[in-house]
């Protein structure tokens, strides 16, 4: 089997390396290789047809989100348009297409965790782009696996927890939203999941289509802060910040030019069911990828 894993360079690509490679052949590309840029959708397309892979799997996306609302031509570009590609190539080849997608799909209302047969009403650029891409792909008629997924971690590259460590070495208090609702959840958590699904697809084609992928249970961006650091404090980091001194505030307090939506919860229970998977609790994965950047 032939796997083409395309944006190898970001957090998810790089776990996908790792989680796909046993699965079969693979050729992983990003945008400093040849065919892996997606602002040269021409080339893509040319080296997936020279490829003629069994498995696409799409990792590249635009995924600064503030940034998206000033250049939204091509965050579509890479968002929709390159997947819209894919999933068209895929369908021609017989290839199975995997993509990822985002919470920001909805518009964040009330507190119910969202279901996959929720209507999508996004609030910003990225999550239009992104809507449209799963749009693109369910109507091109491929066999594929779609995972909506929210705050998505590694410990590898930049992340929030890295941010909230620096912060807490540096200031006294700390001002975190609280009134943003999700689950942080870890590359490698998405990368795992990937290749079970994929296996299980490959004798049960039935089971394509959308799922959201998320760690279990939920909290907010104070409570993931206070998580870090107080984690981190168990480990022995000298921080100037105390306990007490991490306030909450709401997401008012901090504008963007990219509108977040409240409420990321997400349902997991149909993806849960058909891979026959638990989806382990968000402090167990953050608290792995603490333990390897405090230990370096």
């Amino acid at each position: 089997m032939k796997i083409l894993l395309l944006g190898k360079d970001g957090q998810l690509g790089w776990e996908l390396q790792r989680s796909l490679a046993p699965l079969g052949e693979l050729i992983a590309l990003g945008p400093d290789t040849p065919g892996g840029d997606y602002t040269r959708l021409d080339d893509v397309e040319r080296a997936v047809r020279s490829i003629a892979p069994n498995i696409i799997v799409n990792a590249g996306a635009h995924t600064a989100v503030d940034k998206a609302e000033s250049e939204p031509d091509l965050a579509r570009l890479l968002n929709t348009q390159a997947p819209a590609m894919l999933a068209a190539e895929a369908k021609r080849l017989g290839a199975w297409l995997v993509h990822y997608s985002t919470d920001y799909v909805f518009d964040g209302s009330g507190s119910t965790p969202w279901v996959e047969t929720d209507a999508t009403s996004p609030l910003n650029v990225y999550g239009q782009t992104k809507a449209e891409s799963e749009a693109a792909i369910q109507e091109s008629g491929c066999q594929h696996l779609t995972f909506r997924t929210s705050w998505v971690y590694a410990a590898r590259g930049g992340n929030f927890a890295k941010t909230m460590l620096r912060l807490g070495q540096e200031r006294d208090t700390l001002t975190v939203i609280d009134d943003q609702i999700g689950a942080p959840t870890g590359a490698d958590l998405l990368a795992d999941v990937t290749a079970h699904a994929l296996r299980v697809a490959q004798y049960r084609p039935e089971v394509a289509g959308l799922y959201h992928l998320v760690a279990g249970g939920e909290t907010s961006w104070h409570g993931y802060a206070r998580f870090v650091l107080d984690l981190a404090r168990e480990h022995g980091m000298p921080l100037k910040v105390a306990a007490d001194a991490i306030k909450p505030v709401p997401t008012s307090a901090f504008p963007t030019p990219a509108e977040r939506p409240r409420n990321s919860r997400l349902n997991t229970r149909k993806l849960q069911s058909t891979f026959g998977l638990t989806l382990p609790p968000w402090q167990t994965g953050v608290a792995r990828m603490l333990a390897e950047i405090l230990e370096k």
